[in-house]
């Protein structure tokens, strides 16, 4: 054995585990990466030129050429696009003698011509008359004082032989958009269909898109706003989702003593079944109506609430289709529900799944409050003690609802609550595009503006600007009811 050292490798290391390589390994030892594949590419560094630089003296010139290293045309054989040999040219050196000149042959007087009136003449034509309007059509528009310019500008030859193209002329496109609106189809007579936001031709059909020149319409429940004297809405389609699966109902009714009772219902559908949108917006409009016919009544408002959520129930309920083969792996529509009751000095709430309910006083010393309970994974972990509530949030099962409404739903369990409020505030009922933004009462009245009580559309909009620059992962829906302390002597619900 050799004591004598071995040279390096040139890699030094394996580029893939950097296990140490000796000199003529072609594969690694320890991983056999193949390091042909990484060899090395030579240095080549830029060297600097030492001054002065001796430079060669130029070889010797012939007079009678360009330079001794210069090749004349016809030393470059060529066609041109058609195949032809390309022409040679000598070249000279010396001074090229002026060119003798030729006498221009007689201009031949040409016949008068007949004017054709244009289609849209910009100016009257005037037929040519005389030898100076030679080789002037009939339909180019010019007349005997015209100026080379002139005909220049319509496609006519200049002085050095070539052609110019006209300028565009914009009658032509207007001519050509009225042409396009006469041959799109006529609506039918009561066509009550939208028009298309495109083109503003065509009639939108049932799947949205434009019947003339195909362009998707915007949806009407991409971003919905609603403003009453005591209550507000927003919902938002946000940045990720294709469509806005929310829905909300606001109202006002009067009690039987003929107080004001402000009312928000919330809901969300839920993505993984089908018809969502729809589910959702059953589920508003049910609880809604169920709730303006009920307060009237004298019913009270929390027996109130649990019917209204038991109507929606239903009618979530009658969405789903009959089972059959082709339906065998597809959900029910299904989704969540939080409404919200202020009426006589009472705050009433209730839900099922995992929208919310938030409590904000307009005394932002006072603390803020979650009014609901969420009926999902992440809250039956921390009602049975096995997470705290950080943890049990960042799980990536937090999310998944244990209640909704829908007709493949478990046991419908109805939550409601009732709280006295001893100061005013507001009252925020959200999906979770919100609160994903907002997780805690105390972020969620950091968030909201300080005049929200006076301001409810005004908040809401807010509120869904912070879910947006969040970054919009969900649609985003919210209402805001305004809360006052009633008079002393008032009566109460």
């Amino acid at each position: 054995m050799s004591l004598k050292p071995k040279a390096p490798h040139p890699l030094g290391t394996c580029p893939e585990c950097a296990e140490p390589l000796e000199s003529g390994d072609r594969f690694c030892g320890a991983c056999g990466y193949d390091l042909s594949a990484a060899a090395p590419q030579p240095d080549r560094p830029t060297v600097p030129i030492a001054l002065p630089v001796d430079w060669p003296e130029p070889p010797p010139r012939d007079p009678a050429s360009l330079t001794t290293a210069t090749q004349h045309p016809g030393e470059l054989p060529g066609t041109d696009s058609g195949g032809r040999d390309l022409p040679t040219v000598p070249v000279r050196t010396d001074e090229v003698p002026a060119e003798p000149v030729v006498p221009a042959e007689p201009v031949v007087p040409a016949e008068p011509v007949v004017p054709v009136e244009p289609v849209v003449p910009a100016e009257p034509v005037v037929p040519a008359a005389s030898a100076g309007t030679a080789g002037t059509s009939a339909g180019d528009g010019h007349g005997p004082g015209d100026s080379d310019e002139g005909a220049n500008r319509d496609g006519a030859e200049d002085g050095d032989g070539d052609f110019t193209l006209p300028a565009p002329d914009p009658r032509a496109a207007l001519q050509a958009r009225g042409q396009a609106r006469e041959t799109a189809p006529a609506a039918a007579p009561g066509d009550a269909r939208k028009v298309c936001v495109a083109c503003r031709t065509g009639r939108v059909d049932r799947d949205g898109y434009c019947e003339h020149c195909g362009h998707a319409q915007p949806r009407e429940r991409d971003h919905m706003e609603e403003e009453l004297s005591c209550v507000a809405a927003v919902s938002d389609r946000g940045l990720r989702h294709h469509r806005n699966e929310d829905s909300f109902a606001v109202a006002s009714a009067a009690l039987p003593d003929g107080s004001p009772a402000a009312l928000a219902v919330v809901c969300d559908g839920v993505s993984s079944a089908t018809r969502p949108d729809e589910a959702s917006a059953a589920a508003a409009s049910a609880a809604s109506a169920a709730l303006v016919a009920a307060l009237p009544r004298g019913t009270h408002p929390q027996q109130a609430m649990h019917e209204a959520i038991v109507a929606a129930a239903e009618a979530v309920n009658a969405l789903a289709e009959p089972a059959g083969a082709d339906r065998e792996h597809q959900n029910a529509p299904a989704c969540t529900i939080v409404g919200s009751i202020v009426a006589g000095g009472l705050l009433v709430v209730g839900w099922v799944g995992d929208s919310r309910a938030y409590w904000v006083p307009d005394d932002r010393t006072s603390p803020p409050a979650r009014l609901t309970e969420d009926d999902s994974w992440a809250a039956q972990m921390v009602a049975a003690g096995l997470m705290n509530e950080a943890q049990a949030y960042a799980d990536e099962r937090a999310h998944a609802i244990t209640g909704w409404l829908g007709a493949d739903s478990y046991e419908l369990e109805p939550h409601t609550a009732a709280f006295k409020p001893d100061r005013a505030g507001v009252v925020v009922v959200c999906t979770d595009g919100l609160w994903n933004y907002a997780e805690g009462a105390d972020d969620m009245a950091r968030v909201l503006p300080g005049d929200a009580s006076a301001r409810p559309l005004h908040g809401a909009q807010v509120l869904v600007g912070h879910a947006l620059d969040g970054g919009g992962h969900d649609n985003i829906t919210v209402a805001l009811l305004p809360f006052a302390v009633p008079s002393p002597g008032a009566g109460s619900a």
